[in-house]
C-alpha cells in the first residue's frame, strides 16, 4: 500500500537526500531552490511512501481558479514529474500514481498539471509515469514544445556563419571569466531582453541566492573589453547536462563572435569532463504552439536538434 503525505518544513533533510540519489538527482528539485520563489507559488509537494520507506517524490504547486483547484508540478520549474529511486519498479510506480490521484480527488483536486522529465536528465530509465498518466490517468497534451540540444560526444558541424565569427573571437584574443560580476550580466542581460519587450525570469538577488546555495550548479562564463561586459552566458549544470540559462551579448559582443565563443569553449569544456549534453532550451511561444524558427535556427547552428518536451493535463472530475 502506498501512503501519500503533503510535504512540511521537516522532512527538507529527507527530500533533499533522496532527489540526490534518485533517478532523476537534479539540483533544482532540491528544497533551497523550490523555495527560492516561495512568494510566488503555493508549495503543495507530495511524498509517497510504502511501509514507512520513501519510494517518490512530486515537486509541486497548488493554483487555485474559477474552474477548481489545480496541482501543478512544479509552477516555478521547467520540468517536474514524479521522481523515483533506483530500485522502484513499474508496478509500484503505477500504485504512487494512483495514490497520486486518489489524494488529488479526497482534496478537491479536479485537475492536474504534470510536466514530464526530458529523458536526456534520467541516470535511469524512468518514462514509467508517463505510460500509466497517459493510459490509466486518461491525460491529454497540454502543451509540446521544442527544445534544442548538442548530443556532446556526437556533436554535427557548425555553420560556415558561426565558424567565421569563432575564428574573429580568437583573432581578438578574447577571455572567457568564470564566475565574474553578477551586477554586469544582470545589467547586459536586462538591456539586451528589453529591446525585445521582454524581462529576465529571476531578479539579481534571487540569481545571487541561488549562486550562493548552488555554487558548482550555477555558472557565468563571460567576456569583458575595457571593464565592459560584452557577452555572458548563465550555465544550470546538472550531473550530465549542461543548459543556457540565459544568453546575452551586445552589439560589440555580436560583432567579434563574443558569445559564439562562449558557447564553443563551453560545449568543449563540458565535454572534456565527460558531460554528454549540452542544452539551449525551448524555440517555441505561445504554449508550444508558434515555432520561432529563426531562434530555432540559431541553436542548430552551433550543432544542435531538437527534442519534444511535454506537459500533460488530467482532469479528475471528467
Amino acid at each position: 500500500m502506498v501512503t501519500c503525505k503533503k510535504y512540511s518544513d521537516k522532512e527538507k533533510l529527507s527530500w533533499d537526500n533522496f532527489v540526490k540519489n534518485s533517478k532523476t538527482p537534479l539540483f533544482f528539485f532540491q528544497r533551497d531552490f523550490l523555495e527560492y520563489h516561495s512568494h510566488k507559488f503555493e508549495d503543495y509537494s507530495l511524498m509517497f511512501f510504502i511501509e514507512d520507506e520513501l519510494v517518490g517524490v512530486l515537486p509541486a504547486t497548488i493554483h487555485r481558479q474559477e474552474e477548481g483547484v489545480e496541482l501543478r508540478s512544479h509552477g516555478g520549474l521547467t520540468y517536474g514529474g514524479l521522481i523515483f529511486q533506483p530500485r522502484v519498479r513499474g508496478v509500484k510506480i503505477r500504485l504512487v500514481m494512483e495514490s497520486m490521484k486518489n489524494h488529488c480527488l479526497s482534496h478537491q483536486i479536479n485537475s492536474l498539471i504534470y510536466k514530464a522529465m526530458p529523458y536526456i536528465f534520467h541516470e535511469l530509465s524512468s518514462q514509467e509515469d508517463l505510460y500509466f498518466i497517459l493510459n490509466e490517468n486518461q491525460a491529454s497534451i497540454a502543451k509540446r514544445e521544442l527544445s534544442t540540444v548538442v548530443y556532446l560526444n556526437n556533436k554535427l558541424k557548425i555553420s560556415k556563419g558561426r565558424k567565421a565569427l569563432l575564428s574573429k573571437a580568437r583573432k581578438n584574443n578574447l577571455s572567457i571569466e568564470t564566475d565574474g560580476d553578477f551586477s554586469k550580466f544582470y545589467s547586459l542581460l536586462s538591456n539586451v531582453l528589453q529591446k525585445h519587450g521582454a524581462y529576465p525570469v529571476h531578479s539579481i538577488e534571487e540569481l545571487s541566492y541561488l549562486k550562493i546555495n548552488f555554487p558548482k550548479n550555477i555558472i557565468l562564463k563571460s567576456i569583458e573589453v575595457d571593464g565592459e561586459m560584452i557577452a555572458a552566458s548563465l550555465l544550470f549544470v546538472f550531473n550530465n547536462v549542461v543548459h543556457t540559462q540565459y544568453l546575452a551579448t551586445n552589439d560589440n559582443g555580436k560583432e567579434i563572435g563574443a558569445l559564439d565563443y562562449i558557447i564553443e569553449e563551453s560545449m568543449s569544456e563540458y565535454k572534456n569532463k565527460g558531460f554528454e549534453y549540452f542544452s539551449f532550451g525551448i524555440s517555441t511561444e505561445e504554449n508550444g504552439k508558434v515555432l520561432n524558427a529563426g531562434l530555432l535556427s540559431q541553436k542548430e547552428s552551433f550543432g544542435g536538434r531538437s527534442i519534444a518536451i511535454d506537459t500533460y493535463q488530467v482532469r479528475y472530475n471528467d
